[in-house]
């Protein structure tokens, strides 16, 4: 296969996955759209887990949304946040979470034994904010210890993609 026939087949796959968003969205499927916005994000990440959280400021608990492997990491799960390292830096702060290796994800994660289980070593988790106000987050787990910038904007990515749902789901009785 020449380098353009594989660009080609890069961009078709690409859009495919653009259009399933958008097949989501006017479908008002937040779930549909989280997967979709998965799928989209494993073409540039070769991510092995991806997790959709919602942020409840008042708990400062976050309650999974999504799961790409929900047998590990199941939807409804939640998880307490307050007086974390990670909690301020993601949450509060609304910054980018970058994960290399083991010892990062030892440090920063209660659930680091599940996560090495799974053969996960590096984690990209994205807050998602509207109006100074952080909504949840996008999260990526790798099975390699390293992550490049590319990676970190295809994250960021992800979670711009995200928004929509989660604006939806503010809406939500």
């Amino acid at each position: 296969m020449t380098d353009a026939n594989s660009a080609s087949r890069r961009a078709d796959t690409a859009l495919a996955g653009v259009a399933a968003i958008a097949r989501a969205y006017a479908g008002a499927d937040a779930g549909a759209a989280f997967q979709a916005i998965d799928d989209y994000a494993r073409l540039s990440l070769a991510h092995a887990l991806c997790t959709v959280n919602r942020f409840d400021a008042q708990s400062m608990r976050v309650v999974r949304l999504y799961s790409s492997n929900p047998q590990a990491y199941p939807p409804g799960g939640s998880k307490d946040k307050s007086g974390t390292a990670w909690g301020r830096h993601v949450l509060l702060e609304q910054q980018v979470f970058v994960g290399e290796g083991e010892d990062a994800i030892r440090e920063f994660f209660n659930d680091h034994d599940a996560i090495r289980d799974l053969g996960l070593q590096s984690v990209i988790n994205v807050p998602v904010v509207y109006g100074g106000a952080c909504l949840g987050t996008v999260n990526f787990l790798m099975p390699r210890p390293a992550l490049s910038d590319a990676d970190v904007h295809a994250a960021r990515l992800a979670g711009l993609l995200a928004l929509p749902a989660f604006q939806a789901l503010r809406l939500e009785p």
